[in-house]
């Protein structure tokens, strides 16, 4: 039988599938499988817009986990120069009394996480597949169909060449949370909408961060203030469907105004908000993320309401996870995409994955709106989250992505288990 072209292709060039195809070079070591990353978007050039949706104007939180995986890939000196480090989380309710504080020096670690601009990640994780030779980019190119083969997949592409064919022991879908290829392979999702925008934006106060991230909790939604670079602080606003285009069209003066007022003091006065965006909110959760020669990977498996920071940090997770897995594989002579393989790899992620999920979707259910009995128990909930230093340390361990440990070795020849 001839062997696929390559070992595994990866369609989506974002984030998680950049990360994907670092770490499996990365722990196959002298090695490394034969990847081919497809992207419908022309990469970036450093000083362009991006055109790769993951390269955005949003921010992403690494948390320490993350940071750790990255770490262990080699790449985290590339990234420390453009992430800010959140020592401090302030949690309130707008109107209600009781707040909590978490601390990193509680928690025992130097920071909660890291918090960096989806521009500067997507670069220098872009450029770091340049270093490994097994790592082919095509881009921009399109998958326009996935047909199953007894030993791997065979794709359907076109690219500036035109169309042409290419096989695969595995391929993973990583093309985003409205994956195309998800929905025309009928893969059934679980779409729960929220009626939300997340509002985004960079704006610098009047009183420094200091590393401190809040979250505020408003009966239109969560307001999250992240610590950037040079002084700057990202804003993820949650508002409903109807306020988002008035927020969008009005002055910056008008916006800080209703800002202030619902965020409050903590960070002194607002003095000037950048560029706003937004984009809608929903949880989608494929129903199969798993086939024989196939995979679904980051959004397209999986996607979070933001208010927890947890999405891009459980698909590394998975990603690491992944790339163990598959090494173990290798070095047992099983193939790639053997449906055995990937259902050990699942089961190692699905408890991860769920919890993680079910955490993102009940804290703005929890803190959001809610009948005037109950927003008593939530200050009396807060107020003793913050007296409660085990709680504490119990939650700060899990938001840190510590749960489960990294699965990738230093230096690669790792393996899942080992």
């Amino acid at each position: 039988m001839k062997p696929p072209a390559c070992d595994v292709a990866i369609i989506g060039g974002g984030m998680a599938g950049l990360s994907l195809a670092l770490a499996l070079s990365h722990q196959c070591g002298d090695d490394p499988p034969r990847i081919t990353l497809i992207e419908r978007h022309p990469f970036p050039q450093q000083n362009e817009p991006p055109l790769q949706p993951s390269f955005d104007a949003r921010a992403t939180v690494l948390s320490q986990g993350s940071r750790q995986i990255y770490q262990t890939l080699g790449l985290w000196e590339l990234l420390a120069p453009w992430a800010t480090a959140i020592c401090q989380i302030e949690v309130s309710s707008q109107g209600q009394f009781g707040m909590a504080h978490l601390d990193c020096r509680e928690a025992g670690v130097e920071a909660f996480g890291h918090v960096i601009e989806n521009r500067a990640l997507g670069h220098v994780l872009l450029a770091a597949t340049a270093r490994h030779p097994n790592i082919t980019l095509l881009a921009p190119a399109e998958v326009t169909a996935l047909q199953p083969l007894a030993a791997g997949m065979r794709l359907t592409l076109t690219d500036q060449s035109g169309p042409r064919q290419l096989e695969a022991a595995l391929a993973v879908i990583a093309d985003g949370g409205r994956s195309g290829l998800r929905e025309a392979l009928g893969i059934a999702i679980r779409r729960r909408g929220y009626r939300q925008h997340a509002l985004i934006a960079n704006l610098v106060t009047g009183t420094p961060h200091d590393g401190r991230a809040f979250e505020r909790f408003t009966p239109q939604g969560p307001i999250a203030l992240l610590p950037l670079s040079e002084g700057r602080s990202a804003l993820i606003w949650t508002l409903p469907e109807a306020e988002i285009e008035t927020l969008m069209q009005c002055s910056e003066a008008d916006f800080i105004a209703r800002l202030q007022r619902c965020f409050g003091l903590r960070m002194g006065l607002i003095e000037h908000v950048g560029e706003r965006h937004h984009y809608p909110l929903e949880r989608v959760e494929a129903l199969e993320q798993i086939r024989a020669h196939l995979l679904l990977l980051g959004n397209a498996a999986h996607t979070l309401h933001p208010v927890a920071g947890q999405s891009f940090n459980l698909s590394l997770r998975d990603t690491a996870t992944l790339a163990a897995v598959l090494q173990r594989a290798r070095q047992q002579d099983q193939p790639l995409g053997a449906l055995s393989t990937l259902q050990d790899y699942l089961a190692t992620r699905q408890d991860d994955q769920r919890q993680t999920v079910a955490l993102s979707h009940q804290l703005p259910r929890l803190f959001g709106q809610a009948p005037l009995w109950l927003r008593g128990g939530r200050s009396l909930g807060l107020l003793a989250f913050d007296l409660c230093l085990p709680a504490k340390q119990l939650f700060s361990r899990f938001t840190m992505g510590l749960n489960p440990p990294n699965p990738l070795r230093a230096g690669g020849h790792g393996g899942a288990g080992r």
